[in-house]
């Protein structure tokens, strides 16, 4: 999406703490988050270190237990009624995050720096009932893309134990820009389409690797150094944080410890699309095509979904028309994946390409039925569903994501899940008049 260079350049320049105001429609929305920091001296705990066995960690986290991306998640079991968590010094400074246990409502905390927040206590709601989920579970989301936690260790009371629990057994990956990372949502990652979708669907693990600003194409975009047919295999984003502790070498993502995406949903191409990113038509179709190719090599059994883009609406005469954007060439990606002829010919592997050394071993063989598949979006939106900063609104991110729970559950016959506990905070609205 569209960004000034005025946001590029405050997004590399973070400050000492991060504010918490969340405007709705210009007002300013009460929060009243707790205030969770705790003294660790004060309490009998027992410990348990990032590296614990029994945590799983969501999303992308590097070696030092630091987050990136979007959404980045901690997930464990426990018993007893107490949870905190020490945050180390790569924790960003006030970052709001949002937890729960079992299917309560989401709660939310801003997280300091080397502190330690107790974030479940007797008086949590919920926290004595046993059933119908057992073991209890606790779950930690951080909402921002551009900033993050670092763990250094879990507490549970005297006596009391975390618990490792299963992964469930379906997966999905988003790979995208600010329109897949929550720009401008309410709750930012947590109000974003793709949580959305992944949280709607139920019983999915997920992971978004998407970054606002960045290109599909590999060059800089918006303050981006790089765009996502790099990115995409690398272990941190390309914002200010990666920058300050990778400089321009971040790790590379490890494929093979994770278990592969069974669906990934790539929109990208909003911000290659900006004039001020000079990226052409041939360079756009030529880089989808390339991070198409590489995810299947690194997961051959994915099913990839490309996006249709939205790219916004303006007045035309006394009605309102949808933006186009890259529609011949995402529509010509989906084609030549389709093709009889790539489908039918034998695969031989090129040349490793000196230049792009970090791409995965190719591997030999290509499919033999389709695996790229075309999401229209098409009247999804209309113009009413994007805010003031070019973004969707709670309930333009809402709109996209249901529709690709249908496409999804249509398509691949995925089963909707989440049939009961809060995947969205903060959307309760009604009307109590039953007459004007």
């Amino acid at each position: 999406m569209w960004i000034s260079k005025l946001w590029a350049v405050s997004l590399c320049c973070l400050g000492s703490f991060i504010s918490a105001t969340i405007l709705q429609n210009g007002q300013v929305r009460v929060t009243d988050y707790p205030n969770t920091v705790t003294d660790a001296s004060s309490h009998n705990w027992k410990t348990y270190p990032a590296t614990a066995a029994e945590l799983s960690y969501k999303g992308r986290w590097d070696d030092d237990h630091i987050s990136w991306w979007s959404v980045p998640g901690l997930k464990f079991g426990f018993t007893g009624k107490e949870v905190a968590i020490t945050f180390g010094p790569q924790t960003s400074n006030g970052v709001l995050v949002a937890y729960r246990i079992n299917g309560e409502d989401w709660q939310f905390s801003n997280i300091t720096t080397n502190a330690t927040h107790l974030l479940v206590s007797p008086s949590t709601e919920g926290v004595g009932l046993t059933s119908p989920i057992n073991p209890s579970t606790f779950e930690l989301r951080v909402t921002n893309w551009a900033y993050g936690v670092q763990v250094k260790s879990v507490h549970v009371a005297a006596g009391a134990s975390l618990i490792k629990l299963k992964d469930y057994n379906r997966r999905i990956e988003v790979i995208g820009d600010s329109l897949s990372s929550g720009m401008y949502g309410t709750y930012e990652g947590l109000s974003s389409y793709a949580y959305g979708l992944a949280a709607g669907l139920g019983d999915t693990e997920y992971s978004v690797t998407a970054y606002p600003g960045i290109c599909v194409t590999d060059q800089e975009c918006w303050g981006n150094p790089r765009g996502q047919t790099y990115q995409w295999y690398r272990t941190s984003d390309t914002g200010g944080r990666a920058t300050n502790i990778y400089g321009t070498n971040p790790p590379l993502w490890d494929f093979s410890k994770h278990p592969a995406a069974d669906i990934v949903v790539i929109n990208l191409g909003t911000n290659d699309n900006n004039t001020a990113n000079n990226v052409t038509n041939e360079d756009y179709y030529n880089s989808y095509v390339e991070l198409v190719e590489g995810v299947h090599n690194v997961w051959p059994k994915a099913q990839i979904i490309i996006s249709a883009l939205w790219n916004g609406f303006g007045k035309s005469g006394n009605t309102y028309v949808q933006g186009p954007a890259f529609v011949a060439e995402i529509w010509d990606v989906y084609k030549y994946f389709n093709s009889p002829s790539y489908l039918s010919s034998a695969h031989t592997c090129p040349p490793r390409n000196p230049l792009k050394w970090w791409l995965p071993a190719c591997k030999l063989g290509r499919p033999t039925a389709p695996f790229v598949h075309y999401f229209n979006t098409t009247g999804i939106l209309q113009h009413n569903d994007i805010g003031p900063q070019w973004h969707p609104t709670d309930v333009g991110y809402i709109k996209v994501a249901s529709h690709l729970m249908q496409y999804i559950n249509l398509k691949f016959g995925w089963e909707l899940r989440a049939t009961g506990p809060e995947v969205l905070h903060d959307t309760l609205y009604w009307n109590d008049q039953d007459s004007y």
